[in-house]
């Protein structure tokens, strides 16, 4: 796709609807659609519209990001825009942003000093191209997270591991139990939980070797194997109908104690939240897999696509202000789950894990960028496709490695 040749034919073509002069609706599209991010959704809608006259107008759509983002880009690509659309923080919209398709959000951003509030820096410079910005982190997400129902051990005479080789040690007993050691679904699910491993047992220099440097030999050295060798435990300790099942159901799963443990980014934490659960009670949260307490920073960005009318522009300004102040940052995340971009705000009602993940944060060397801004989305696919390929079979770990080798050999 050429998007650079399409663009300027695209943005004269927008259809734009008959406003009223004193009120504007914004359609918001994002893929937010389980019961805990419902709830967060919930939150910024109603705090759009306590704004003014301004109106949010929710476009959610079924199903993960995978599937979302090329139907986001197909509307705006199509002279259809929306008018603000969640994206991953990285290089989902990059092509977009570099054709023109993208309001320019910097003038906001200096009158707002987001330079200065939002932290890390690596979010903002995600959201910027030649010096100039194009969207607003909303929250730090993050994947390396084990959810551990802490009863199912518990009430079996076991005590709650606390990485992921005790996990691995009690899953024999866990199935004599008839209770399913790991819960997950395919395909993107699997491919998270590998790229979990990638940083919490291959650690963080041979994580930025492969995925930042794309060094061949990082791709085959020990660490790395012992990566692929925590990726085969793994398939054999999930059940036989994880395919095609949501990432929430494997929550539930958790949640209600079929299932021992997830591995699983902490908008998990949003659905123990609203199965009124308690973190330290009732589930506990194992950062880096209770071994390398690393996070990475990717998370949810708000991107504007460009169109002619002024209502909607002005529409679209105030929303981005709105979700980087610090009444959204804490009112949102407290209910996704995720943490905040901004250090600057009070969050003394944040869960156990919520303040574990604080904690971590306050050292940068513990803060390392994630997937989708390291790697672009062939390259991206391309892994999803190795993982599920390696995790429904019986391909051996050296096959994975070569075949993760050459894949890098001519990533981006």
């Amino acid at each position: 796709m050429n998007i650079r040749l399409m663009a300027a034919a695209l943005l004269a073509s927008v259809a734009i609807p008959a406003f009223s002069a004193h009120a504007t609706d914004l359609e918001v599209t994002h893929w937010w659609t389980s019961g805990g991010e419902a709830a967060a959704v919930k939150v910024l809608a109603e705090q759009y519209n306590a704004l003014g006259d301004n109106h949010w107008v929710d476009g959610a759509i079924a199903g993960s990001g995978s599937t979302a983002t090329p139907l986001i880009v197909s509307r705006i690509l199509g002279g259809n825009p929306m008018g603000a659309t969640q994206l991953n923080t990285g290089r989902d919209a990059e092509e977009l942003v570099k054709a023109g398709l993208m309001t320019d959000l910097t003038d906001l951003a200096e009158k707002e000093h987001w330079k200065d509030i939002i932290r890390p820096a690596s979010l903002l410079n995600s959201c910027t191209y030649e010096g100039r910005v194009y969207c607003v982190p909303l929250n730090i997400h993050s994947w390396q997270w084990m959810w551990v129902n802490r009863h199912v051990f518990e009430d079996n005479g076991m005590k709650v591991p606390a990485n992921w080789d005790e996990f691995v040690a009690d899953a024999p007993k866990l199935r004599e139990k008839g209770i399913i050691p790991l819960a997950t679904g395919a395909p993107w699910q699997v491919d998270g939980m590998r790229s979990v491993m990638q940083i919490g047992i291959g650690g963080k220099e041979t994580y930025l070797a492969i995925y930042q440097k794309k060094d061949a030999d990082a791709v085959k050295s020990p660490e790395n194997r012992k990566v692929w060798d925590a990726f085969a435990q793994a398939r054999d300790l999930v059940d036989e109908s994880y395919s095609g099942r949501d990432w929430n159901v494997a929550t539930n799963m958790v949640i209600t104690g079929k299932a021992a443990a997830q591995i699983m980014g902490d908008w998990a934490q949003g659905e123990f939240g609203v199965a009124k659960q308690v973190a330290g009670k009732d589930y506990d949260c194992l950062p880096g897999l209770g071994f390398n307490g690393l996070l990475d920073t990717g998370g949810d960005s708000f991107y504007f696509p460009k169109n002619s009318n002024p209502d909607i522009t002005k529409a679209q300004l105030e929303l981005a202000s709105m979700l980087v102040s610090k009444e959204t940052q804490v009112k949102f995340n407290l209910a996704k789950g995720s943490l905040p971009v901004r250090g600057d705000i009070d969050l003394s009602a944040a869960s156990s894990c919520m303040k574990k993940g604080l904690e971590i944060l306050k050292n940068p060397d513990n803060v390392v960028p994630g997937v989708t801004q390291l790697i672009d989305p062939d390259t991206r696919g391309q892994m999803t496709d190795l993982g599920l390929q390696f995790f429904s079979s019986k391909m051996t770990v050296d096959e994975a490695i070569e075949k993760q080798a050459a894949i890098f050999k001519q990533a981006q």
